[in-house]
């Protein structure tokens, strides 16, 4: 990452610069905590990263990296309520500091405040920036919908679940990646297939992070280790135990769902899956996405240094945190 420090550097600027209100300080104050809580930024730097590599400056393309950054955090904010999760990047989640209420609020201003920063970009790309943007928020919508109702689904299948973690995480870094790749007049061959750099990319990120979920360290990851099994979700972990459990596994992937005690459950969750080597064949799904994200990439017709997006995609397949 240290490479791409100055671009971490370069949001975090304009981030700190944003135009938000004092008042009401209950609307406000949210925002301006969540911000600045930290956060890998990755997204924005997926917008800059490409527009550079098609040869447009990233100074011209930060409206559009601030928008993506805005609209992931307006996501988290939700995302927070409905996982009822009590720490995002090792602090106190907005609706466990404030309230429910004030966390939605909160959260919507931030999905207006994407559009703002979106409009600043020339009225030429607009269109097909909007139009892309649109897109990904109903998209991003519909893969968060997926997720819940897999905590009512007696069984989900890998397919299923590749498909909602495609909707709800995987899309957003291909229009991060896409939206630079507009800004910079890229061909639409070229932009779809960057735009496949980062769906897949995005699939082996998410199944990192259920990877991390069970078996990262607290203050490394910044929240609860293993929150995923507290909340009985349907993550790759899970769906792959079940596959590959017998009938005496499968009794105790039962007994494992229904354990009240969280410390006790999580114990049980990474006992199973070493037996299952579940986490081995999670690695093996994260690996095939990964090689088909650098697949679209090398495809790409652009004689551009490609180094920087290896190196992020490096840093993305064997993060810690």
């Amino acid at each position: 990452m240290k490479q791409l420090e100055t671009y971490l550097s370069f949001i975090e600027t304009e981030l700190n610069q944003l135009d938000l209100p004092s008042s009401p300080k209950n609307l406000y104050d949210p925002i301006h905590y969540f911000m600045k809580i930290g956060g890998k930024r990755i997204r924005p730097i997926l917008t800059l990263l490409a527009a550079e590599y098609f040869g447009e400056t990233k100074e011209n393309a930060l409206p559009a990296a601030i928008a993506v950054e805005l609209f992931h955090n307006f996501s988290l904010m939700h995302d927070d309520i409905m996982d009822v999760a009590p720490i995002r990047r090792g602090k106190a989640t907005i609706h466990e500091k404030w309230n429910t209420n004030i966390a939605i609020l909160s959260g919507d201003v931030l999905f207006v405040k994407a559009y703002q920063q979106l409009a600043k970009q020339s009225q030429e790309q607009l269109y097909d920036l909007i139009n892309l943007f649109n897109k990904t928020a109903i998209e991003v919508c519909e893969g968060q919908q997926m997720d819940m109702d897999f905590e009512q689904q007696a069984a989900v299948s890998t397919e299923e679940y590749i498909e909602m973690i495609r909707l709800k995480t995987s899309v957003l870094l291909g229009c991060a990646l896409q939206f630079g790749a507009i800004i910079a007049g890229a061909s639409k061959h070229n932009q779809a297939l960057i735009y496949q750099y980062g769906i897949n990319l995005g699939i082996a990120f998410q199944i990192q992070d259920d990877l991390l979920d069970l078996y990262g360290e607290q203050e490394q990851v910044g929240k609860q280790i293993g929150g995923d099994i507290i909340a009985n979700k349907k993550t790759l972990l899970c769906i792959l135990a079940d596959e590959l459990a017998d009938e005496p596994n499968k009794h105790r992937l039962t007994e494992m769902y229904a354990e009240k005690d969280h410390s006790t459950k999580i114990l049980l969750a990474r006992h199973i899956f070493e037996n299952l080597g579940v986490y081995e064949h999670c690695h093996k799904q994260k690996e095939i996405y990964y090689l088909k994200a650098m697949e679209a990439l090398e495809t790409i017709d652009y004689s551009q240094n490609k180094s920087l997006l290896v190196s992020l995609s490096d840093y993305l397949f064997n993060r810690e945190y």
